[in-house]
Protein backbone atom coordinates (compact mmCIF):
# COMPACT_ATOMS: atom_id res chain seq x y z
CA UNK A 1 0.00 0.00 0.00
CA UNK A 2 1.40 3.38 -1.01
CA UNK A 3 3.05 5.23 1.85
CA UNK A 4 2.57 2.44 4.38
CA UNK A 5 5.98 1.89 5.95
CA UNK A 6 6.63 -1.75 6.92
CA UNK A 7 7.16 -1.93 10.66
CA UNK A 8 4.95 1.12 11.24
CA UNK A 9 1.69 0.15 9.55
CA UNK A 10 0.56 -3.29 10.66
CA UNK A 11 -1.45 -5.62 8.46
CA UNK A 12 -4.47 -4.96 10.65
CA UNK A 13 -4.14 -1.19 10.14
CA UNK A 14 -3.81 -1.62 6.39
CA UNK A 15 -6.92 -3.78 6.29
CA UNK A 16 -8.83 -1.14 8.25
CA UNK A 17 -7.63 1.52 5.82
CA UNK A 18 -8.99 -0.41 2.85
CA UNK A 19 -12.28 -1.37 4.46
CA UNK A 20 -12.85 2.04 6.03
CA UNK A 21 -13.53 3.09 9.59
CA UNK A 22 -16.70 4.25 11.26
CA UNK A 23 -16.82 8.00 10.81
CA UNK A 24 -13.71 7.79 8.60
CA UNK A 25 -11.56 8.96 11.53
CA UNK A 26 -8.50 7.40 13.13
CA UNK A 27 -8.03 7.31 16.90
CA UNK A 28 -5.08 6.20 19.06
CA UNK A 29 -2.23 7.02 16.68
CA UNK A 30 0.25 8.71 19.03
CA UNK A 31 1.55 5.36 20.33
CA UNK A 32 2.47 4.48 16.74
CA UNK A 33 4.45 7.72 16.49
CA UNK A 34 6.61 7.11 19.56
CA UNK A 35 6.99 3.35 19.01
CA UNK A 36 10.65 2.33 19.10
CA UNK A 37 10.59 0.93 15.56
CA UNK A 38 8.99 4.11 14.17
CA UNK A 39 11.52 6.42 15.79
CA UNK A 40 14.42 4.21 14.68
CA UNK A 41 13.18 4.25 11.07
CA UNK A 42 12.63 8.00 11.26
CA UNK A 43 16.16 8.59 12.57
CA UNK A 44 17.60 6.43 9.76
CA UNK A 45 15.75 8.53 7.16
CA UNK A 46 16.82 11.83 8.72
CA UNK A 47 20.41 10.65 8.93
CA UNK A 48 20.50 9.55 5.28
CA UNK A 49 19.03 12.88 4.15
CA UNK A 50 21.74 14.78 6.05
CA UNK A 51 21.01 18.51 6.26
CA UNK A 52 22.17 21.26 8.59
CA UNK A 53 21.57 21.94 12.25
CA UNK A 54 18.64 23.92 13.57
CA UNK A 55 18.44 26.60 16.23
CA UNK A 56 19.93 24.27 18.87
CA UNK A 57 23.17 23.80 16.82
CA UNK A 58 22.92 20.00 17.16
CA UNK A 59 24.17 18.40 13.95
CA UNK A 60 23.41 14.96 12.55
CA UNK A 61 26.88 13.79 13.60
CA UNK A 62 26.43 15.07 17.15
CA UNK A 63 23.03 13.42 17.56
CA UNK A 64 24.43 10.17 16.15
CA UNK A 65 27.03 9.94 18.95
CA UNK A 66 24.31 9.12 21.46
CA UNK A 67 21.30 8.42 19.27
CA UNK A 68 19.92 5.70 21.56
CA UNK A 69 19.64 8.18 24.41
CA UNK A 70 18.28 10.86 22.09
CA UNK A 71 15.54 8.57 20.72
CA UNK A 72 14.62 7.41 24.22
CA UNK A 73 14.25 11.04 25.34
CA UNK A 74 11.98 11.76 22.37
CA UNK A 75 9.92 8.67 23.09
CA UNK A 76 9.36 9.70 26.72
CA UNK A 77 8.51 13.28 25.83
CA UNK A 78 5.98 12.14 23.23
CA UNK A 79 4.51 9.55 25.60
CA UNK A 80 4.10 12.10 28.38
CA UNK A 81 2.90 14.84 25.99
CA UNK A 82 5.77 17.09 27.12
CA UNK A 83 7.46 17.32 23.72
CA UNK A 84 7.64 20.87 22.35
CA UNK A 85 8.96 21.69 18.84
CA UNK A 86 11.72 24.28 18.67
CA UNK A 87 11.45 27.30 16.35
CA UNK A 88 12.57 26.75 12.77
CA UNK A 89 15.82 28.38 11.66
CA UNK A 90 15.12 30.57 8.65
CA UNK A 91 17.74 30.88 5.95
CA UNK A 92 17.41 32.63 2.62
CA UNK A 93 18.42 30.77 -0.53
CA UNK A 94 18.66 32.02 -4.13
CA UNK A 95 15.49 31.70 -6.20
CA UNK A 96 16.56 30.11 -9.52
CA UNK A 97 16.40 32.47 -12.49
CA UNK A 98 15.90 35.62 -10.42
CA UNK A 99 17.80 37.93 -8.10
CA UNK A 100 15.25 37.22 -5.39
CA UNK A 101 15.68 34.86 -2.46
CA UNK A 102 13.14 32.56 -0.87
CA UNK A 103 12.90 31.49 2.77
CA UNK A 104 13.79 27.96 3.80
CA UNK A 105 13.00 26.59 7.22
CA UNK A 106 15.48 24.25 8.90
CA UNK A 107 13.99 22.36 11.87
CA UNK A 108 16.23 20.88 14.53
CA UNK A 109 17.39 17.29 14.07
CA UNK A 110 15.09 16.09 16.87
CA UNK A 111 12.12 17.85 15.28
CA UNK A 112 12.96 16.30 11.90
CA UNK A 113 12.96 12.86 13.52
CA UNK A 114 9.55 13.38 15.15
CA UNK A 115 8.10 14.91 11.99
CA UNK A 116 9.34 11.94 9.96
CA UNK A 117 7.82 9.51 12.46
CA UNK A 118 4.56 11.48 12.39
CA UNK A 119 4.50 11.52 8.60
CA UNK A 120 5.08 7.76 8.39
CA UNK A 121 2.09 7.17 10.67
CA UNK A 122 -0.44 9.58 9.12
CA UNK A 123 0.59 9.70 5.45
CA UNK A 124 -1.19 6.47 4.36
CA UNK A 125 -4.45 7.76 5.87
CA UNK A 126 -4.50 10.64 3.41
CA UNK A 127 -2.54 9.04 0.58
CA UNK A 128 -5.26 6.39 0.31
CA UNK A 129 -7.72 9.05 -0.91
CA UNK A 130 -5.53 11.57 -2.71
CA UNK A 131 -6.54 12.34 -6.29
CA UNK A 132 -4.97 10.33 -9.11
CA UNK A 133 -3.21 13.15 -10.91
CA UNK A 134 -1.44 14.75 -7.97
CA UNK A 135 2.24 13.80 -8.19
CA UNK A 136 4.27 15.99 -5.84
CA UNK A 137 5.90 14.48 -2.74
CA UNK A 138 3.90 11.27 -2.93
CA UNK A 139 5.21 7.70 -2.56
CA UNK A 140 6.06 6.09 -5.89
CA UNK A 141 5.38 9.27 -7.88
CA UNK A 142 7.53 12.06 -9.21
CA UNK A 143 8.14 14.77 -11.75
CA UNK A 144 8.58 12.37 -14.65
CA UNK A 145 5.15 10.83 -14.03
CA UNK A 146 3.58 14.29 -14.12
CA UNK A 147 5.44 15.19 -17.31
CA UNK A 148 4.35 11.97 -19.01
CA UNK A 149 0.74 12.74 -18.13
CA UNK A 150 1.01 16.25 -19.59
CA UNK A 151 2.52 14.94 -22.81
CA UNK A 152 -0.16 12.25 -23.11
CA UNK A 153 -2.95 14.80 -22.78
CA UNK A 154 -1.30 17.16 -25.27
CA UNK A 155 -1.06 14.28 -27.75
CA UNK A 156 -4.78 13.58 -27.22
CA UNK A 157 -5.73 17.11 -28.17
CA UNK A 158 -5.90 18.84 -24.78
CA UNK A 159 -3.93 21.81 -26.04
CA UNK A 160 -5.65 24.72 -24.30
CA UNK A 161 -3.76 25.20 -21.06
CA UNK A 162 -4.51 27.01 -17.83
CA UNK A 163 -1.02 27.75 -16.58
CA UNK A 164 -1.71 28.48 -12.89
CA UNK A 165 0.56 29.78 -10.15
CA UNK A 166 -0.38 29.99 -6.47
CA UNK A 167 1.31 32.99 -4.92
CA UNK A 168 3.53 32.04 -1.94
CA UNK A 169 1.42 28.92 -1.39
CA UNK A 170 3.41 27.25 1.41
CA UNK A 171 3.60 30.54 3.30
CA UNK A 172 -0.09 31.44 3.03
CA UNK A 173 -2.04 28.25 3.82
CA UNK A 174 -4.65 29.19 6.46
CA UNK A 175 -3.74 27.09 9.48
CA UNK A 176 -7.20 26.71 10.97
CA UNK A 177 -8.67 25.51 7.67
CA UNK A 178 -5.75 23.16 7.18
CA UNK A 179 -6.28 21.68 10.66
CA UNK A 180 -9.98 21.22 9.89
CA UNK A 181 -9.05 19.06 6.89
CA UNK A 182 -6.63 17.02 8.98
CA UNK A 183 -9.33 16.55 11.63
CA UNK A 184 -11.67 15.06 9.03
CA UNK A 185 -9.51 11.92 9.11
CA UNK A 186 -7.66 12.07 12.43
CA UNK A 187 -9.31 12.26 15.86
CA UNK A 188 -6.30 11.57 18.09
CA UNK A 189 -6.03 14.82 20.06
CA UNK A 190 -2.35 14.34 20.85
CA UNK A 191 -1.45 13.84 17.19
CA UNK A 192 -3.50 16.90 16.29
CA UNK A 193 -1.72 18.90 19.00
CA UNK A 194 1.61 17.75 17.59
CA UNK A 195 0.68 18.94 14.09
CA UNK A 196 -0.61 22.24 15.46
CA UNK A 197 2.65 22.60 17.39
CA UNK A 198 4.62 22.42 14.15
CA UNK A 199 2.36 24.95 12.47
CA UNK A 200 2.75 27.33 15.42
CA UNK A 201 6.43 26.78 16.18
CA UNK A 202 7.51 30.06 14.57
CA UNK A 203 10.88 30.91 13.05
CA UNK A 204 14.17 32.36 14.17
CA UNK A 205 16.28 34.42 11.80
CA UNK A 206 19.99 34.83 12.49
CA UNK A 207 19.24 33.01 15.78
CA UNK A 208 18.33 36.30 17.43
CA UNK A 209 14.66 36.93 16.80
CA UNK A 210 11.63 34.71 17.25
CA UNK A 211 8.72 35.41 14.94
CA UNK A 212 5.37 33.66 15.46
CA UNK A 213 3.61 32.71 12.25
CA UNK A 214 -0.13 32.82 11.69
CA UNK A 215 -0.22 31.26 8.23
CA UNK A 216 1.60 28.67 6.20
CA UNK A 217 3.84 25.67 6.77
CA UNK A 218 7.62 26.21 6.89
CA UNK A 219 9.30 25.16 3.64
CA UNK A 220 11.98 22.64 4.52
CA UNK A 221 9.93 20.95 7.25
CA UNK A 222 9.45 17.21 6.72
CA UNK A 223 5.70 17.37 7.31
CA UNK A 224 5.03 20.44 5.12
CA UNK A 225 4.64 18.71 1.71
CA UNK A 226 2.05 16.29 3.10
CA UNK A 227 0.09 19.10 4.74
CA UNK A 228 0.26 21.13 1.54
CA UNK A 229 -1.16 18.20 -0.45
CA UNK A 230 -3.93 17.72 2.13
CA UNK A 231 -5.03 21.33 1.70
CA UNK A 232 -5.16 21.19 -2.12
CA UNK A 233 -6.73 17.74 -2.37
CA UNK A 234 -10.34 19.08 -2.41
CA UNK A 235 -9.43 21.21 -5.44
CA UNK A 236 -8.09 18.11 -7.20
CA UNK A 237 -11.34 16.22 -6.62
CA UNK A 238 -13.51 19.21 -7.54
CA UNK A 239 -11.85 19.59 -10.93
CA UNK A 240 -11.95 15.84 -11.57
CA UNK A 241 -15.68 15.82 -10.84
CA UNK A 242 -16.11 18.65 -13.38
CA UNK A 243 -14.23 16.66 -16.03
CA UNK A 244 -11.21 18.99 -16.01
CA UNK A 245 -7.84 17.35 -16.67
CA UNK A 246 -5.45 18.50 -13.94
CA UNK A 247 -1.78 17.66 -13.49
CA UNK A 248 -0.43 18.92 -10.17
CA UNK A 249 2.98 18.71 -8.54
CA UNK A 250 2.64 20.30 -5.08
CA UNK A 251 1.66 23.93 -5.74
CA UNK A 252 2.68 23.82 -9.41
CA UNK A 253 -0.18 22.72 -11.66
CA UNK A 254 -1.66 22.99 -15.14
CA UNK A 255 -5.18 22.36 -16.42
CA UNK A 256 -5.46 20.87 -19.91
CA UNK A 257 -8.60 21.44 -21.99
CA UNK A 258 -9.81 20.84 -25.54
CA UNK A 259 -11.02 24.37 -26.23
CA UNK A 260 -10.57 27.96 -25.14
CA UNK A 261 -14.07 28.05 -23.65
CA UNK A 262 -13.34 24.97 -21.55
CA UNK A 263 -10.10 26.54 -20.37
CA UNK A 264 -11.85 29.77 -19.37
CA UNK A 265 -14.48 27.82 -17.43
CA UNK A 266 -11.79 25.75 -15.69
CA UNK A 267 -9.86 28.88 -14.72
CA UNK A 268 -13.04 30.42 -13.29
CA UNK A 269 -13.58 27.34 -11.10
CA UNK A 270 -10.01 27.52 -9.84
CA UNK A 271 -10.25 31.24 -9.13
CA UNK A 272 -13.44 30.74 -7.12
CA UNK A 273 -12.03 27.85 -5.08
CA UNK A 274 -8.73 29.60 -4.42
CA UNK A 275 -10.48 32.76 -3.23
CA UNK A 276 -12.88 30.83 -0.99
CA UNK A 277 -9.99 28.92 0.58
CA UNK A 278 -7.80 31.85 1.53
CA UNK A 279 -5.23 31.52 -1.25
CA UNK A 280 -4.17 33.78 -4.13
CA UNK A 281 -3.43 33.11 -7.80
CA UNK A 282 -0.46 35.09 -9.04
CA UNK A 283 -2.01 37.63 -11.43
CA UNK A 284 1.04 37.86 -13.69
CA UNK A 285 1.87 34.16 -13.81
CA UNK A 286 -1.61 32.68 -14.29
CA UNK A 287 -2.74 32.65 -17.93
CA UNK A 288 -4.46 30.80 -20.75
CA UNK A 289 -2.20 29.29 -23.39
CA UNK A 290 -2.84 27.68 -26.77
CA UNK A 291 -0.04 25.13 -26.85
CA UNK A 292 -0.31 24.80 -30.64
CA UNK A 293 0.84 28.41 -31.11
CA UNK A 294 4.14 30.20 -30.44
CA UNK A 295 4.64 31.02 -26.77
CA UNK A 296 3.83 27.74 -25.06
CA UNK A 297 4.03 27.12 -21.32
CA UNK A 298 6.50 25.89 -18.71
CA UNK A 299 6.00 23.01 -16.30
CA UNK A 300 8.49 21.25 -14.01
CA UNK A 301 11.56 22.56 -15.82
CA UNK A 302 10.32 21.89 -19.36
CA UNK A 303 8.92 24.27 -21.95
CA UNK A 304 6.04 22.87 -24.05
CA UNK A 305 5.24 24.46 -27.41
CA UNK A 306 3.72 23.35 -30.75
CA UNK A 307 4.12 19.65 -30.07
CA UNK A 308 7.69 19.84 -28.79
CA UNK A 309 9.37 20.30 -25.45
CA UNK A 310 12.78 21.47 -24.30
CA UNK A 311 14.34 22.85 -21.09
CA UNK A 312 12.76 26.10 -19.99
CA UNK A 313 14.92 29.22 -20.08
CA UNK A 314 15.61 29.18 -16.33
CA UNK A 315 16.68 25.53 -16.53
CA UNK A 316 19.12 26.34 -19.33
CA UNK A 317 20.48 29.30 -17.38
CA UNK A 318 21.06 27.10 -14.33
CA UNK A 319 22.72 24.50 -16.56
CA UNK A 320 25.16 27.06 -17.94
CA UNK A 321 25.82 28.47 -14.48
CA UNK A 322 26.79 25.00 -13.28
CA UNK A 323 29.04 24.40 -16.30
CA UNK A 324 30.78 27.75 -15.66
CA UNK A 325 31.24 26.81 -12.03
CA UNK A 326 32.95 23.55 -13.03
CA UNK A 327 35.10 25.08 -15.78
CA UNK A 328 36.84 28.22 -14.45
CA UNK A 329 39.56 29.40 -16.82
CA UNK A 330 42.04 29.57 -13.96
CA UNK A 331 41.33 25.95 -13.01
CA UNK A 332 44.29 24.09 -11.62
CA UNK A 333 42.63 20.73 -12.21
CA UNK A 334 43.77 18.46 -14.99
CA UNK A 335 41.50 18.35 -18.03
CA UNK A 336 40.69 14.73 -17.18
CA UNK A 337 39.59 15.68 -13.63
CA UNK A 338 37.51 18.60 -14.94
CA UNK A 339 35.75 16.34 -17.44
CA UNK A 340 35.08 13.74 -14.75
CA UNK A 341 33.30 16.37 -12.63
CA UNK A 342 31.41 17.64 -15.67
CA UNK A 343 30.29 14.15 -16.62
CA UNK A 344 28.68 13.53 -13.23
CA UNK A 345 26.59 16.68 -13.64
CA UNK A 346 25.81 16.09 -17.33
CA UNK A 347 24.54 12.54 -16.82
CA UNK A 348 22.18 13.66 -14.07
CA UNK A 349 20.92 16.61 -16.10
CA UNK A 350 20.40 14.48 -19.20
CA UNK A 351 18.53 11.86 -17.17
CA UNK A 352 15.83 14.46 -16.54
CA UNK A 353 15.87 16.41 -19.81
CA UNK A 354 16.52 13.57 -22.27
CA UNK A 355 13.02 13.95 -23.75
CA UNK A 356 13.80 17.43 -25.06
CA UNK A 357 13.74 18.19 -28.78
CA UNK A 358 16.92 16.99 -30.51
CA UNK A 359 18.06 20.53 -31.38
CA UNK A 360 18.61 21.20 -27.66
CA UNK A 361 21.72 19.09 -27.29
CA UNK A 362 24.21 20.09 -30.04
CA UNK A 363 24.17 23.70 -28.83
CA UNK A 364 24.86 22.69 -25.25
CA UNK A 365 27.64 20.31 -26.28
CA UNK A 366 29.20 23.18 -28.23
CA UNK A 367 28.92 25.48 -25.22
CA UNK A 368 30.67 22.93 -22.96
CA UNK A 369 33.53 22.38 -25.41
CA UNK A 370 33.89 26.16 -25.73
CA UNK A 371 34.40 26.40 -21.97
CA UNK A 372 37.02 23.64 -22.08
CA UNK A 373 38.82 25.31 -25.00
CA UNK A 374 38.91 28.55 -22.98
CA UNK A 375 40.77 26.70 -20.21
CA UNK A 376 43.28 25.28 -22.68
CA UNK A 377 43.65 28.70 -24.33
CA UNK A 378 44.39 30.27 -20.92
CA UNK A 379 47.05 27.64 -20.23
CA UNK A 380 48.58 28.44 -23.60
CA UNK A 381 49.02 32.06 -22.44
CA UNK A 382 46.20 33.50 -24.55
CA UNK A 383 43.17 35.54 -23.55
CA UNK A 384 39.51 35.30 -24.47
CA UNK A 385 37.20 32.47 -25.36
CA UNK A 386 38.12 29.42 -27.31
CA UNK A 387 36.97 30.03 -30.88
CA UNK A 388 38.18 30.26 -34.47
CA UNK A 389 41.54 28.53 -34.83
CA UNK A 390 41.10 26.93 -31.42
CA UNK A 391 38.50 24.64 -32.97
CA UNK A 392 41.22 23.31 -35.24
CA UNK A 393 43.80 23.11 -32.47
CA UNK A 394 41.48 21.30 -30.06
CA UNK A 395 38.96 19.45 -32.20
CA UNK A 396 35.85 17.80 -30.86
CA UNK A 397 37.46 14.37 -30.90
CA UNK A 398 40.09 15.72 -28.48
CA UNK A 399 37.44 15.90 -25.79
CA UNK A 400 35.78 12.68 -26.94
CA UNK A 401 39.09 10.92 -26.40
CA UNK A 402 39.18 12.30 -22.83
CA UNK A 403 35.75 10.77 -22.19
CA UNK A 404 33.58 13.91 -22.24
CA UNK A 405 29.90 12.96 -22.01
CA UNK A 406 28.10 14.05 -25.17
CA UNK A 407 24.48 15.09 -24.72
CA UNK A 408 23.86 14.78 -28.46
CA UNK A 409 25.21 11.23 -28.64
CA UNK A 410 23.32 10.22 -25.51
CA UNK A 411 20.09 11.55 -27.03
CA UNK A 412 20.71 9.68 -30.27
CA UNK A 413 21.20 6.48 -28.26
CA UNK A 414 17.94 7.04 -26.38
CA UNK A 415 16.05 7.63 -29.65
CA UNK A 416 17.40 4.37 -31.10
CA UNK A 417 16.43 2.36 -28.02
CA UNK A 418 13.38 0.11 -28.54
CA UNK A 419 12.15 1.26 -25.08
Amino acid sequence: MAGAEPGVWTERMQTALVRGLRGNQWFSLIDKVYADRTLELAWAKVRSNAGGSGVDHITIARFAKDCSRGLLDLKEQLRKASYQPRPVKRVWIPKPGTKEKRPLGIPTVRDRIVQTALRMVIEPIFEHRFAEHSYGFRPGRGCKDALRRVQTLLNEGYTWIVDADLKAYFDTIPKDRLMSRVEERIADSRVLALIRGYLDQGVMEELTRHEPTDRGTPQGAVISPLLANIYLDPLDHLLAACGVELVRYADDFVLLCRSEDEAKAALARVQTWVSENGLTLHPEKTRLVDATQPGGFDFLGYHFERGYRWPRRKALDRFKDKVRELTPRQSGESMEATITQLNDMLRGWFGYFKHSHRTTFPRLDSYIRGRLRAILRKRAGKRGRGRGADHQRWRNHTFDALGLFSLMQAHATVRQSPC
